[in-house]
């Protein structure tokens, strides 16, 4: 028996409940873990609520990522042995597997053996925001060195990653907040500008940064009535990066200045990369490497214990943290 996260209808941070659950062996291709921290997703408040790409079967699990110890391995498992430290990586339906825990069954590719000098609570806090703008931005070649990107939500968790991403590769991150409170964190965490859109001219400033150019590449995960604005600051021929909805407002698309700009506009996620052995491989060493460097780092916001798991998303909604929400257990 081990206590789980469960939710068992839509809803607020109220209708999560901890359980005692059987953990069943794993099976052959699966790992069994004794979680010691959790790293909170947007994504995972998204499937609490039923608003998530793909429907949940209730009652439901929910998690991506946690960190600990192997307790058990599948017959078929080679990677990683008992005793080992891992930190599991966004590669599986929510359906099948929850990382919420303290003891949680997890796909085999989806487990990796953390680095010594990474603490649990940092192994929770380099994947997604770190994975993510490394798909989109250097396995995918679209970022290049000089290229402004602007980057909404840049105190979130992946906010902050692509900041040093962008930065690591040459290029030029100027990152969006609503208020001026994070700007020098945002600048000291490597943004080149900050533009703080609820005092500033959004397009205004972009075309100043750039010299009337607009930006090479967007990278949005809100949407909403903000969305024309980051076409309108946009280069001839620039790419947006959609890879969330976070904003409830209707998404406009000014489809002349579209048109007229060229503007490509793609949906993104990190589970063409995570998913696939190869890349997943070249993801993680790409992470390490940074990290080993300086150039990339987990940047922690706050930490809950496992029973605070209901305050700890209210204060992921209230998006006022900067960095990642990190539950102990």
């Amino acid at each position: 028996m081990a206590r789980v996260v469960t939710f068992s209808e839509y809803g607020g941070p109220e209708v999560l409940d901890i359980k005692d659950v059987d953990i069943a062996a794993p099976g052959p291709s699966e790992v069994r873990i004794r979680v010691k921290a959790i790293g909170l997703n947007r994504a995972e408040s998204m499937w609490r609520s039923g608003k998530y790409v793909e429907p949940v079967k209730l009652p439901a699990r929910l998690g991506y990522e946690s960190a600990g110890e192997v307790d058990a391995v599948g017959s078929e498992v080679r990677h990683v042995r008992v005793g080992d430290a891992v930190s599991t990586i966004p590669s599986f339906s929510l359906n099948d597997y929850g990382m919420y825990g303290e003891l949680v069954l997890a796909p085999a590719h989806a487990v990796v053996k953390h680095e010594s000098f990474m603490s649990f609570e940092d192994a929770t806090a380099i994947w997604n925001p770190l994975i993510t703008p490394y798909g989109a931005f250097v396995e995918s070649g679209a970022l290049r060195p000089g290229d402004a990107v602007l980057i909404p939500a840049g105190s979130s968790s992946v906010g902050i990653g692509a900041i040093q991403v962008a930065k690591m590769v040459g290029a030029v991150p100027i990152a969006l907040t609503r208020t001026s409170a994070k700007r020098e964190r945002l600048l000291e965490e490597g943004a080149a500008h900050v533009v703080v859109t609820d005092e500033q001219d959004l397009v205004e400033e972009v075309l100043h940064i750039t010299g009337g150019k607009g930006a090479q590449i967007a990278f949005d995960p809100v949407g909403g009535s903000t969305f024309p604005k980051l076409v309108a600051a946009m280069a001839e021929g620039g790419t947006i990066l959609v890879y969330g909805a976070l904003s409830d407002e209707v998404t406009p698309l000014p489809m002349l200045e579209v048109l007229a700009k060229r503007i490509v506009i793609r949906g993104y996620n990190l589970f063409a990369t995570t998913t696939d052995p190869v890349r997943q491989k070249a993801a993680t060493e790409f992470i390490f490497d940074g990290i080993r460097k300086g150039a990339l780092k987990p940047v922690v916001a706050r930490r809950f214990m496992f029973d605070e798991i209901r305050e700890a998303h209210r204060e992921l909604e209230k998006n006022q943290h900067f960095g990642r929400i990190v539950v102990t257990v």
